[in-house]
């Protein structure tokens, strides 16, 4: 033992006496490492015992527990923050900045939602016409895609399958009798002698008629299109879709019925018409979850916190530091006793009490993190709002137990 330097008592701090220099140049750190340097000597018995540490020692330990102080602080800001973090430029400056939360991400991350729903989102839905062959009744959907230009195989997601015939009101405004005021039996199918309102549409006059009639003339046409023009279901296996009925059977065609031509056009006729479907191509949305950001920030190692200013911690914060680098100076002189479990002496021999020290420095150490760490938690934005919440649900119990004064007039 009589090699290893001991505490002489006193210090004096320079810049460069740290490990990395972190808080060399703060003058306040400057002043506190020689105060930190009596504080965790005296706790650990001197000057009643030798304390094999030097000023150096202490230092380092008071520069790595201001260093950890700071990551458990911006570890816990990020924590809070990220979301409005994310995506942020990489080159603010962060520490000076107050971080206002928003709904910005949350917006993104919700439009692959929308995109699946149909209700908006950042891939487009892509529409195709599926012409109907009389007697066909399989149709392959990856073939009729790359037909119209989306040559990748098995890059389509269907996502709606439908039969669209024209809506009943452009067919009341649109359709012609001659001259007339539309909907002849010709192009409705029929409706003409149904309730005496084929001659009441609006072809090329420009007649005023009450609103109940129009609504009568649609609620027809639905009812026309339901009863005399089959509906398609179908049936979706790999791509390929399945059409009930067949096409071209149970008067899926013949003379008067509407159906919707290959140029997207309402043609009356003989023709079988269009089915519809709407589908994402898959490189769509593999494009649209990947976004070049080179100088964005885009994962949490990437938000540019830097080491604190030791000038402004306050002193909450500084008496933690104190404790953890007392904690720090444990362990390291337990390791240094460490080196000589026993020391002999005449007739006797003197056990040092290493293990004791490390033990309690890791016991410390975990303590004052977790300490940290909850305090951190409960400054949380929602813990704030809960506490806020419980203050204002127990303002307003109090408030009801308040008599309500009668006012007699």
């Amino acid at each position: 033992m009589a090699n290893i330097p001991i505490w002489p008592g006193s210090s004096s701090f320079h810049p460069g006496d740290t490990p990395f220099g972190f808080y060399d140049n703060d003058p306040t750190f400057e002043k506190d490492a020689d105060k930190v340097c009596t504080f965790v000597t005296r706790r650990l018995g001197y000057p009643l015992v030798e304390i094999e540490l030097q000023a150096i020692n202490i230092y380092a330990a008071f520069e790595e527990a201001v260093t950890v102080y700071g990551n458990e602080l911006y570890a816990y800001k990020i924590r809070e923050n990220y979301l409005t973090l994310e995506g942020a430029p990489s080159s603010i400056d962060i520490e000076e900045s107050i971080i206002t939360p928003n709904l910005g991400r949350i917006i993104d991350y919700s439009e692959q939602y929308g995109a699946e729903a149909g209700t908006g989102g950042n891939v487009p839905w892509r529409k195709m016409a599926v012409p109907l062959t009389s007697s066909v009744q399989d149709y392959n959907l990856d073939n009729l895609a790359a037909q119209n230009g989306f040559s990748q195989s098995n890059d389509i997601q269907i996502m709606r399958v439908f039969y669209e015939a024209p809506p009943a009101s452009a067919l009341m405004a649109s359709s012609y009798d001659g001259f007339g005021f539309g909907l002849g039996g010709s192009v409705a199918a029929g409706i003409d002698g149904v309730g005496g309102l084929g001659g009441m549409g609006y072809g090329g006059g420009y007649l005023m008629m009450p609103l109940n009639y129009d609504m009568q003339i649609i609620q027809q046409i639905e009812l026309n299109d339901m009863v005399r023009i089959s509906n398609y279901s179908f049936e979706m296996h790999n791509n390929v879709l399945r059409v009930f009925p067949v096409p071209g059977s149970g008067g899926n065609t013949g003379n008067g019925v509407l159906y919707t031509a290959s140029d997207g056009s309402i043609r009356s006729g003989s023709g079988v018409g269009n089915m519809w479907v709407e589908f994402m191509l898959k490189s769509d949305r593999s494009s649209a979850s990947i976004v070049e950001a080179s100088d964005k920030i885009k994962f949490v190692s990437g938000v540019p916190y830097k080491n604190p200013t030791y000038k402004e911690i306050n002193s909450v914060g500084r008496s933690w530091i104190f404790e953890y680098t007392l904690a720090i100076c444990k362990e390291v002189l337990g390791y240094v006793r460490g080196k000589y479990e026993t020391i002999p002496i005449p007739n006797a021999e003197i056990t040092l009490n290493q293990g004791d020290l490390i033990a309690s420095a890791t016991k410390d150490k975990e303590a004052l993190l977790a300490s940290l760490r909850a305090f951190f938690d409960e400054t949380s934005r929602e813990k704030l709002l809960e506490r806020r919440t419980m203050e204002s649900n127990f303002v307003m119990e109090e408030l009801d137990r308040v008599p309500r004064v009668i006012y007699i007039g």
